[in-house]
């Protein structure tokens, strides 16, 4: 039976690695300060920072990644966003500072970079693969039948190149 919806988040670990530096850095200072023994001016701070700060990381970065549907594509990322399924071009992987990304290309000319899956060098994600091939999959069994693919627009006259590398994009 064909799933309604697939949902990819961060892995833990990938959510975990952003709090890492300040965690290491916060516990390095416990034995000073129990040297000093004036927690005051150092320890309200330091929870106000791990009491709310860490919380809102941890929780805000739960709900980024991708909900797979039949009609679309919901992109959860700061906002969301709906993709209609009719309206992509291509389903790509793009490395960025060394990760690497699923990207959704429109026939309009914007691109989406999903927030999960990713993977790279610390935040690794040992299903990218699969979960890329499962979004491409995806994509290719729910466009629809009137589907039709927009060429780039320097595919038509070999104009200029398009911005920012996107193949969909206006030229610049």
């Amino acid at each position: 039976m064909p799933q309604e919806r697939i949902r990819y988040r961060l892995t833990t670990s990938q959510r975990l690695l952003p709090v890492l530096p300040g965690f290491t850095v916060a516990t390095s200072q416990v034995p000073l300060l129990l040297e000093r023994r004036s927690f005051g001016p150092v320890i309200i701070p330091g929870l106000l920072i791990w009491g709310v700060l860490l919380p809102l990381v941890l929780l805000a970065s739960r709900s980024f990644g991708v909900t797979l549907t039949p009609s679309e594509a919901i992109a959860h990322n700061l906002r969301r966003r709906t993709i209609r399924w009719s309206n992509v071009q291509a389903v790509q992987i793009e490395s960025l500072l060394g990760s690497r990304t699923v990207v959704i290309y429109e026939a309009g000319g914007r691109r989406t970079r999903l927030r999960a899956p990713t993977t790279g060098f610390l935040s690794w994600d040992r299903s990218f693969e699969e979960k890329f091939h499962t979004i491409g999959r995806w994509w290719l069994d729910h466009r629809g039948p009137d589907w039709v693919p927009v060429p780039p627009p320097g595919v038509w006259w070999g104009g200029p190149p398009t911005s920012h590398g996107n193949p969909y994009a206006p030229p610049a």
